[in-house]
Order: C-alpha cells, then sequence, then structure tokens
C-alpha cells in the first residue's frame, strides 16, 4: 500500500502493552499490514499510524496505554492513532474521548482494524461484546525477525471471573482453536524455521470445551506428541486445577514438550484465596507440584503471585511468603495489586496501604530471585539440551534449555537456531556458563525473517 502523495509505502508503528498473548496478537496485526505492503518502523521513528496494543489488567495499565498514545501524536501529530487490544475493548467509550486517539478497534476486529490503519475514516468506535459475539481467531506461523521460538495462540476468552480480574469482559467467552489448524499452523511454523512453540492461552486450560463436538487439552496434547513437527513445545500457563494427571504423564513421556510448568498461584493464603475465587486451596497446589516432579524431577515449575490484595492482613501475608517459600518453585511473577475498575474487587473494603504493598512485592520477588537462584545452581554441572538464539554483549551465545534456563557458552561461528547438547560448569547469578558438547539436531536452513 502506497502514499499517493509520496510513492512511498505507507509506515505503520506498533508497541505491545502486558501479556504474551497480546505480543502474539500483535504478530497477527503485523502480518497482516507487512502483507499489504506497509513499511513496519519502530513506535520511537516517524509513522504515518501508530497501533497501541494495550492493557487492561490494571488502572496502571490503563495509563500506560494513554501515555503511549500521546507520545505517538507528539512524534507525528499528522498521524492516526489507534487504540486496541484488551483496553479498547473493555473501556472503549472512555478512550475515544482523548483527542490523541483517532479509533478504538476491540478485540478480534482485525477487518475493522485493517481498514482502520490503511484507509482511515469509518467509525470512531468499533468493538463487539464477547460476551455475546464469537470471534475468531486468527493463526500466524511468523515469530519477530531472527527468533527461533513464537507464541501460538490455541484459546481465546475467559469464564472463570476471579474477582480480581478483567479479562472476561476484554476478552469475551472462551473458545478454542480447531486442532486441525492447530496441526497446519505448526507445520507452517516449522518449515519457516521455528525451532520453539509455545502453547498459549488466555485460559488454557478451557480449551476445546466450545468445540463441536468438544476435544479435551490432553486430546490435544497426544495429537501433537504424534504429528508435531516441532519437537519443543512448551505449555503456558494452566490453572493449578486444569493440571490433570493426564497432561503431566503426557509431558513426561513426550519427547516433544519442554519440563516446564507455570501454575498460577495468587495467593498462598486460602482466605485470600477464596476472596479471589480461585477453584483450589494451598494443599492442592502443593500436590500438583509433588506430582509434577515426582514423574519430571527436572520440571521447572513458575507461578503468579499477588500481593496486597484486599482483606490481606499482616498475618495473611506471613502465612502467604511461608508458604511459598516452602514450595520447590524456579521463579515467580509477582503483582502489586492495583485496583481495576469493573471488577468485584473494586468494591472490597480492607485495602492494603500502597506502601505495604510495595514492600510486601519486595520481599516476594526476593525470595523469587532465591528460588531461581537455587534451581539454576542444581544444574550447574549438569548436560542440558539448549536451543541457542542471539549472542550477548560479552560474545557468548545465549540460549533457554528445555527446562526454562538461561544458558551462556563460548562458542565461535553462527550456531544460532540450533538445538545443542550443553555442559555447564558455572553458574552466573541464574545463568549457567559452559560449553556446547554437541549439535543435537543441528542448523536449520529455513530463514527466520518473522
Amino acid at each position: 500500500m502506497m502514499d499517493t502523495d509520496t510513492d512511498q509505502p505507507m509506515r505503520f508503528a506498533i508497541t505491545t502493552l502486558g501479556c504474551k498473548i497480546n505480543q502474539y496478537d500483535t504478530a497477527v496485526i503485523e502480518s497482516r499490514l507487512t502483507a499489504l505492503k506497509l513499511e513496519r518502523r519502530s513506535f520511537d521513528e516517524i509513522a504515518d499510524v501508530y497501533i497501541v496494543n494495550t492493557c487492561a489488567i490494571t488502572d496502571r495499565a490503563d495509563a500506560e496505554g494513554l501515555r503511549m498514545a500521546r507520545r505517538a501524536r507528539r512524534l507525528n501529530p499528522a498521524a492516526r492513532v489507534i487504540m486496541t487490544g484488551c483496553l479498547a475493548q473493555a473501556s472503549p467509550e472512555a478512550l475515544a474521548k482523548y483527542h490523541e486517539v483517532d479509533a478504538v478497534v476491540g478485540v478480534g476486529r482485525l477487518d475493522d482494524l485493517e481498514r482502520a490503519v490503511v484507509v482511515g475514516g469509518g467509525p470512531r468506535i468499533s468493538v463487539s461484546n464477547l460476551r455475546k459475539v464469537v470471534a475468531p481467531i486468527e493463526l500466524v506461523s511468523a515469530a519477530p525477525a531472527g527468533h527461533t521460538r513464537a507464541f501460538l495462540k490455541l484459546q481465546e476468552g475467559c469464564d472463570q471471573f476471579c474477582t480480581y480480574c478483567i479479562v472476561p469482559f476484554s476478552r469475551g467467552m472462551s473458545r478454542s482453536v480447531e486442532p486441525r489448524r492447530i496441526l497446519e499452523t505448526i507445520e507452517a511454523m516449522y518449515s519457516r524455521g521455528l525451532r520453539e512453540v509455545v502453547l498459549s492461552g488466555v485460559h488454557l486450560g478451557g480449551f476445546g470445551k466450545d468445540l463441536d463436538p468438544p476435544v479435551a487439552l490432553e486430546e490435544l496434547l497426544e495429537m501433537l506428541a504424534e504429528r508435531s513437527p516441532i519437537r519443543r513445545l512448551r505449555l503456558s500457563s494452566l490453572d493449578p486445577e486444569e493440571l490433570s494427571d493426564r497432561i503431566i504423564d503426557i509431558v513426561a513421556v513426550g519427547d516433544c514438550f519442554c519440563p516446564h510448568f507455570h501454575l498460577p498461584m495468587q495467593s498462598g493464603d486460602n482466605s485470600t484465596l477464596l476472596r479471589m475465587r480461585r477453584r483450589y486451596d494451598t494443599d492442592f497446589f502443593r500436590g500438583r507440584i509433588e506430582r509434577v516432579l515426582e514423574k519430571i524431577p527436572d520440571a521447572a515449575i513458575g507461578t503468579d503471585l499477588i500481593v496486597g490484595f484486599p482483606g490481606e492482613s499482616t498475618v495473611n501475608f506471613e502465612s502467604y511468603f511461608r508458604f511459598a517459600e516452602s514450595l520447590p518453585l524456579a521463579y515467580f511473577h509477582v503483582f502489586p495489586y492495583s485496583v481495576r475498575q469493573g471488577t468485584t474487587a473494586a468494591k472490597f473494603d480492607a485495602r492494603v496501604a500502597p506502601a505495604e504493598i510495595r514492600r510486601r512485592a519486595a520481599l516476594m520477588r526476593s525470595l523469587g530471585e532465591s528460588k531461581k537462584a537455587d534451581f539454576t545452581a542444581r544444574f550447574a554441572r549438569a548436560r542440558l539440551k539448549v536451543l541457542l538464539e542471539e549472542r550477548g554483549e560479552d560474545n557468548s551465545l545465549r540460549g533457554l534449555s528445555r527446562n526454562y534456563i538461561r544458558v551462556a557458552a563460548a562458542c565461535e561461528g553462527e550456531w544460532s537456531n540450533d538445538e545443542v547438547e550443553f555442559q555447564a560448569s558455572d553458574v552466573n547469578g541464574s545463568t549457567l556458563v559452559g560449553s556446547i558438547v554437541r549439535r543435537e539436531l543441528g542448523r536449520t536452513s529455513a530463514r527466520l525473517d518473522g
């Protein structure tokens, strides 16, 4: 698509806020626009159209989305600024009031987004009620330029309605991609040279319940174990109650699955879990971890933790901290609680003071760093299969083990996009340092051009 005044390609820039699902959605948008011959620019460069793929997980995320819109307007006052993503879906009228914003396009309306970018004009707000309308899920086989790993969104939306979460409204009802389309997309990813795929979803445990006939996540994983040409498949976040014994067994015996689970705990105090409307208690959570490590002793298990949820007393937090400390987890993602208007929890009393929330978050993050270092140190003399990705500033080759450990190896030559056997010899913080002892799967000849 050419700018008719200059005969130059129209330039677009996109910035992504929030989670890996948003990053995937950005890859879909990029794929569409580059197919139309638009020219991608970075968000700090002059462009004709700026797209902000927003997050709505907290009120703070709202402010960040608007900050990026204002930044775009300052960079090029004549450009179009388009808001999409979760905030656009959850609060379209509020966004449309700002003069920096030219169009608001909700989740799942890619044709409208494309028109807003290429043509302009049209309605200022294009948003569907995703609790009533089943928006399609578009699949792409691309990854960011040069990457060896990509996310593949198998499922969209959520029907859980945890009290702190806006996602059921910003992403709509749970809906899934048919297994046939998933397999076709993975085959296309393989042909493009991608070596690892992260199987992702807004609520991955809800996969397949809406299909006709229904397909359990376990059934999909068994299909992938048998037919996927990519032999490094990684599961994204799964709620603890949805990690079945069967899934654990499939990962344990399937050589294509990485021994890595991410189980969002959110709190380690049972009374807080009840107020959050989570569907498990601490005993159940511990049991899931024990089951994984019984079957896969070297597995990495990570979690998400919210601190300072309304009603979380000092006693509650101390119990929570001790519980997290007792678990054999590989890493934490810690989130200080922040009010999200439109959620049930936004109406809760007994708010924790902001300074106290910051203090608790700092304590939990410190514990998480200690857990991560301890997990890494377990493999200080181990041999691991590592997918090499890039060179670091120190000229070492950097990569990721199947069980989610960062590694650095001194090595000459172009080895990126190889899976190799790596011998660890030392630990530098949460990174294993060592050498490549064997090329495991060889180098792909396919281009990684996204």
